[in-house]
């Protein structure tokens, strides 16, 4: 019995051993807690700025008429290619006809008369050189003359004007270059007094413009930042991406041509003009768009990622890996946010090993086993 009973609690020491091992074993485990660590980088940063544009045809034609009349004739399909010089709308010529015939009429009549003055003429020089006539009658003549030279000239130039109407009753194309939709269908009634929007528009589109407002302080800081690199001689220079309206970024980059000559007082902005070769045509006038140019750089910035960083309000903390596997609160302060990272304008330096704590809750007095990731400070490429 007595064996039997010191068996037993032989057997019970050795299972309450196990269980206490074990839980030391899994307070080990818990006191330390595995974390992922990222050296702070230094980069040099290039600044992205972005803004909402607008597409415009490097030329934006209006066609509008200059004669009135009802349009006969529509020799275009909408939204095509149209070459220079092409045909588009033909206008009723009749009324400008009967004008040219009426004109002529009144070009001879001229005629007649100047050649019935010049006769008159020839006939009073030599009677009153013979005093046969008076000085009088000889200025008469060569008045009536020269009156009669003069009308001939109105007339003619009458019917060139004519004619020049006539010719404005065929609409042509002036660029090479997509039209629109038509305003007005054949049937329909023009006149010369125009909007300012014509019955139609024509747009080159080989280069597009695209422009776009910036704010004046985002147009001094970039001037003032570009002109400290000594390379850069020409405004032109800048490159310049489009982003279009379902994300993508079109294939071919531009780059700034103009600023507009005065801020707008209405707005505080300036218009800035970018040009972008349009081969594939498929940039179009009045889409929205966005443009990104390189506006600045930060030379040898301490960047970490946004994910190691707690922010409560204007306070900003990291925490530090310490020689002892410790974890040191750290207060810095941070600069602008470029792509998936913080520039670190105060409270790190290069090679800090600060930790992405995440939504674990950690005590700055634990010990933890850190993984060292390696983190790609690339993604600062573009803001």
């Amino acid at each position: 019995m007595s064996s039997t009973l010191s068996r037993g609690l032989f057997l019970g020491y050795l299972f309450f051993s196990v269980i206490s091992c074990k839980d030391d074993e899994n307070k080990t485990a818990v006191a330390s807690p595995e974390v992922n660590v990222v050296l702070a980088g230094k980069q040099n940063i290039p600044v992205y700025s972005e803004y909402v544009g607008q597409i415009y045809g490097l030329t934006d034609v209006n066609i509008e008429p200059r004669v009135e009349g009802w349009i006969t004739g529509i020799y275009f399909k909408e939204g095509s290619l149209v070459q220079k010089g092409a045909l588009l709308y033909t206008i009723d010529d009749v009324p400008i006809l009967n004008q040219i015939e009426a004109s002529k009429a009144e070009v001879a009549r001229t005629q007649v008369m100047m050649l019935n003055k010049k006769s008159e003429l020839d006939r009073v020089k030599p009677l009153a050189a013979m005093n046969a006539l008076s000085q009088r009658d000889l200025d008469d003549a060569n008045a009536a003359y020269e009156a009669s030279v003069n009308e001939e000239k109105i007339a003619e130039a009458r019917l060139a004007n004519t004619r020049i109407q006539l010719s404005y009753t065929k609409m042509t194309s002036p660029i090479t270059g997509i039209i629109g939709i038509s305003k007005v269908q054949v049937g329909d009634y023009v006149q010369r007094v125009s909007l300012g929007t014509g019955i139609n528009a024509v747009s080159s589109l080989g280069d597009v413009r695209v422009r776009f407002p910036i704010s004046e302080n985002d147009y001094l800081n970039f001037s003032r930042e570009y002109r400290k690199d000594p390379k850069n001689n020409n405004f032109q220079d800048v490159p310049v991406d489009l982003i279009l309206g379902d994300g993508s970024v079109f294939g071919e980059k531009g780059h700034l041509q103009l600023t507009n000559r005065q801020i707008d007082p209405a707005t505080g902005s300036i218009l800035i003009q970018a040009l972008f070769k349009n081969s594939s045509g498929i940039l179009r006038p009045g889409q929205y768009v966005k443009v990104r140019f390189k506006s600045g750089q930060y030379n040898n910035a301490i960047v970490i990622p946004q994910q190691s960083v707690n922010q409560l309000q204007n306070i900003f903390q990291v925490f530090l890996l310490t020689d002892s596997n410790k974890l040191k609160p750290t207060l810095i302060k941070v600069g602008n946010r470029t792509g998936s990272n913080w520039i670190v304008n105060e409270g790190l330096k290069e090679g800090d090993k600060v930790v992405i704590v995440g939504s674990a809750f950690l005590n700055p007095s634990m010990v933890v086993r850190p993984v060292i990731m390696k983190w790609n400070y690339d993604s600062t490429s573009k803001d």
